[in-house]
């Protein structure tokens, strides 16, 4: 399977420690990733703002770029979504619409491609996780038809909590530019995530989306709500790693609650339990192949 990882912006600056563990996860799984090193930004904050003719020039680069790949994985939603949704009406030519056809047709955001492409079966090759977590459903995701993806993971993976969040659907109030543009609102959007959070008694924060972690991050910091923010990729990534560390975890006896434990909120107040936010996001890069 010839898989390229297509890094995104944020990913990249902010937390290229979420594509060093997406390829530990899908080497782990028998997916050996590329990483092309002439990508850049898919044109989503161009398009955004109506500068139609600068996304254009670099959708073709991304077309040209991954051209020769079987598959595209992104840790981004957002970033999947304007490939998929938006490529093809950006050029006029018929070529250049297939073209962009094509590569949206390839491309997928990381929980998609585990669960639609590889068909992972978490109940027997995911590795036990023990920490309570939450999960923020990004807004992007709607747009590429992903609802309950990264849930019905993390309620598959052996000794998971999974709380979910009171008001799950919600904006975290990042948005982008938006979050420039409307600052007040996006503030105030981040406060009620940051309550909402608290209340589940958490440890850790599941967030795919770089822009969507960094902003409720912040918000949390700022609230005093101590939790680690990190994507799906890296849980899975630390889990692996303590495994190979402890040596394969003894196989379990396929029994009616053996799952998973499915908390309820806490509504009584009582905060998450204190951990330090993995601030450590300067860790190495994926290597890049020697085109």
């Amino acid at each position: 399977m010839d898989v390229a990882l297509f890094i995104t912006c944020l990913t990249d600056n902010f937390a290229p420690r979420v594509g060093v563990a997406m390829v530990k996860a899908l080497e782990h799984f028998g997916c050996p990733v590329a990483f092309p090193a002439a990508q850049t930004c898919c044109g989503q904050p161009m398009f955004n703002n109506g500068l139609r003719d600068d996304a254009r020039a670099l959708a073709r680069r991304m077309i040209r770029v991954f051209e020769p790949f079987e598959y595209v994985v992104t840790p981004s939603g957002s970033c999947a979504a304007m490939i998929r949704e938006h490529y093809r009406d950006l050029f006029d030519s018929d070529r250049d619409r297939s073209a962009a056809a094509q590569l949206a047709a390839k491309t997928y955001e990381f929980v998609d491609f585990l669960n639609g492409v590889l068909k992972i079966d978490w109940a027997s090759r995911a590795p036990c996780v023990d920490a309570h977590v939450t999960y923020h459903y990004s807004c992007h995701l709607r747009g590429i038809g992903q609802t309950d993806a990264t849930e019905r993971v993390l309620t598959a993976l052996p000794g998971l909590t999974y709380t979910p969040l009171a008001t799950r659907e919600q904006c975290c109030g990042f948005g982008g530019a938006f979050a420039l543009k409307f600052a007040s609102v996006s503030a105030a959007l981040a406060r009620d995530k940051v309550a909402d959070i608290a209340a589940t008694g958490a440890d850790t924060l599941i967030c795919n989306e770089a822009g969507c972690g960094m902003h409720i991050a912040g918000a949390c910091r700022r609230a005093g709500v101590n939790v680690r923010v990190c994507s799906l990729a890296e849980l899975l990534a630390d889990a692996l790693h303590d495994r190979t560390r402890s040596g394969p975890r003894p196989a379990r006896p396929n029994t009616a609650g053996s799952g998973p434990r499915i908390a309820q909120p806490n509504t009584a107040g009582s905060g998450p339990r204190l951990a330090q936010p993995n601030t450590a996001g300067n860790g190495p890069r994926p290597a890049r192949p020697n085109t």
